[in-house]
């Protein structure tokens, strides 16, 4: 059984991973859209999908680029934290 200190611990570590993974998901989406609204600003166009589609894009572009990142912290966290506490070594 894994004390309550183990896992708030593995909670603080979740946690934790999860804003490494998905910061440069969510700093591209700023950047375009921050991009994508100064664009629209200057040239007065209006489109909805201008705001949607490159925003898209670019997650995609970058989601692809860190996957391998993504899986491997994943990864790491579960066989050296996670299924260790589950196992109670």
């Amino acid at each position: 059984m894994m004390s309550d200190a183990l896992f708030h611990d593995s909670l603080r570590q979740a946690l934790w991973i999860a804003v490494i993974i998905s910061s440069p998901i969510l700093g591209v989406a700023l950047v375009a859209g921050v991009a994508v609204g100064l664009f629209q600003a200057l040239t007065s166009v209006q489109e909805m999908t201008l705001t949607f589609v490159p925003k898209l894009l670019a997650i995609l572009a970058v989601f692809w680029v860190t996957m391998s990142f993504m899986s491997g912290t994943l990864v790491e966290f579960f066989v050296e934290i996670l299924i260790p506490a589950i196992a109670g070594d």
